[in-house]
């Protein structure tokens, strides 16, 4: 007898099946969302994170703008005030889009 040895031989089909793509599918929503979290937390960002559901049943994580309420996928630190907000709340502009039609 072998160490790995289990004594009669079986088949496949009278086992039951774990597999790794099904069981991470069960719990990547929750693992990603706590991840972020986590993240945040590291870096001092108290900024709430909501979620919505993709087109094949997946999820996207968002952040909420703290002064709008709106979801986003940026969220920006002023340079001077310090405050937390998207571009739109923060009024930020690309600078490329400063000198359109100059080029």
């Amino acid at each position: 007898m072998k160490p790995n040895d289990l004594g009669k031989n079986s088949l496949v089909e009278e086992n039951r099946k774990i597999e790794i793509n099904s069981f991470l599918r069960q719990i990547k929503p929750k693992l990603k969302e706590n991840l972020l979290h986590l993240e945040l937390k590291m870096q001092g960002v108290s900024v709430p994170l909501i979620n919505s559901v993709t087109g094949f049943g997946g999820v996207r994580f968002w952040f909420k703008c703290p002064m709008c309420s709106k979801r986003v996928g940026t969220i920006y630190s002023h340079a001077t005030s310090q405050n937390l907000a998207c571009r739109r709340c923060l009024n930020l502009k690309y600078c490329k889009s400063r000198y359109k039609g100059m080029m």
